[in-house]
C-alpha cells in the first residue's frame, strides 16, 4: 500500500518545497493539496465539519504554483490536487495548467476533481449552484478535448472548443484523476464516465459504498481491474490501514496538519510507523 499525504500549504505553514523534500527522503509516495480561491467573509454556507471555519482555508497557496515546487526539488513523488474546483475555472486555461504540470513532473500529477461547498465562493465565480456538477463535466469532456492527440472539437451545453493545437500534452494523454465526494448515482456516473476513481474523504463506509461504485463500474463497461479506490485525508491507525487493504486499496492519503515545520515533521515521524 502506497502512503500519501495531504495539507492545506498555506503563507503560514511549512514550505512545499521543503514538505516535499522531506516526504520523499523518507518513503513517502505522493503529497495532495486542497483548493480555495478565496473564502467570502460573509457567508450563509456552513463549514461542513461544523463550528468555526478553520484559518487555513482562507489563506491556501494555488495548488498548482505549490505542486510545481514540489515536482522541481523531486525525482519521484506523486504529486495531485485533493481537489480542484473544476467548475470554477476557465477549463482551457486549466487543462493547460494540467498538461503543464503532468509535463514537467514527468507524468507525476493527478487531478482531484471536486464540487465544493461553499455556495459563496462558488458564486463569485459565476457558478450557479444547482447546475455546478453538470458544469464541472462539461469542462472536464472539453479538456479532454484539448488532451486528444488530434485536433479535437466539443460543443457541450456550457462550453465549446474549435478544433485547436494544445501543446504539452499529459503523459499518457491524460493525467490520473480521481473524484471525491459523497457516495450516489451522481456522484459515481462522473467517475464512471471520465475518472479513474474515487477520493472518498475520511474513507468512512467503504464497505457499504465501494460495491456500489463496482458495479457502476462495470455497468458502464469499465475494466473491474481498473478502478481505483484511494481514501483521502484520513487519521490512520493500525486496524483501519489493514481493513483498507483486505478491501484492495493500494493507496491512502493521510492529512497532515496544517502547521509549521516543526509541527509537520513531528506527524511525518508519526506516520512513518505506517510505511
Amino acid at each position: 500500500m502506497r502512503i500519501a499525504t495531504t495539507m492545506f500549504l498555506t503563507d503560514e505553514t511549512i514550505s512545499p518545497v521543503r514538505l516535499a523534500r522531506e516526504l520523499e527522503q523518507r518513503g513517502f509516495a505522493g503529497l495532495y493539496v486542497p483548493e480555495h480561491t478565496h473564502i467570502p467573509v460573509e457567508r450563509t454556507t456552513g463549514y461542513p465539519a461544523g463550528g468555526e471555519l478553520p484559518r487555513e482555508y482562507g489563506r491556501t497557496l494555488d495548488p498548482f504554483v505549490a505542486l510545481a515546487q514540489a515536482a522541481a526539488v523531486t525525482d519521484r513523488l506523486a504529486l495531485g490536487t485533493g481537489i480542484t474546483l473544476v467548475a470554477q475555472h476557465d477549463p482551457i486555461d486549466l487543462a493547460k495548467q494540467i498538461a503543464s504540470l503532468d509535463h514537467v513532473s514527468g507524468g507525476r500529477f493527478t487531478l482531484g476533481v471536486g464540487f465544493g461547498w461553499n455556495k459563496e465562493e462558488a458564486a463569485d465565480h459565476g457558478v450557479e449552484w444547482s447546475t455546478r456538477r453538470e458544469l464541472a463535466l462539461d469542462r472536464m469532456r472539453l479538456m479532454r478535448a484539448l488532451w486528444a492527440s488530434e485536433p479535437t472539437t466539443y460543443k457541450g451545453e456550457f462550453n465549446s472548443i474549435r478544433p485547436s493545437f494544445a501543446f504539452p500534452k499529459p503523459a499518457g494523454g491524460a493525467p490520473r484523476i480521481l473524484v471525491g465526494g459523497a457516495a450516489g448515482p451522481k456522484l459515481f456516473s462522473h467517475i464512471t464516465e471520465y475518472a479513474d476513481g474515487w477520493l472518498p474523504v475520511g474513507g468512512r463506509g467503504l464497505t457499504e459504498t465501494v460495491p456500489r461504485l463496482r458495479d457502476a463500474w462495470e455497468a458502464a463497461g469499465r475494466d473491474p481491474k481498473t478502478l481505483q479506490i484511494v481514501p483521502y485525508a484520513v487519521r490512520p491507525s493500525a486496524g483501519k490501514l489493514a481493513h483498507y487493504a483486505e478491501m484492495g486499496v493500494e493507496e491512502v492519503v493521510l492529512q497532515l496538519p496544517p502547521g509549521d515545520e516543526a509541527e509537520v515533521l513531528r506527524a511525518l515521524d508519526e506516520y512513518a510507523q505506517y510505511l
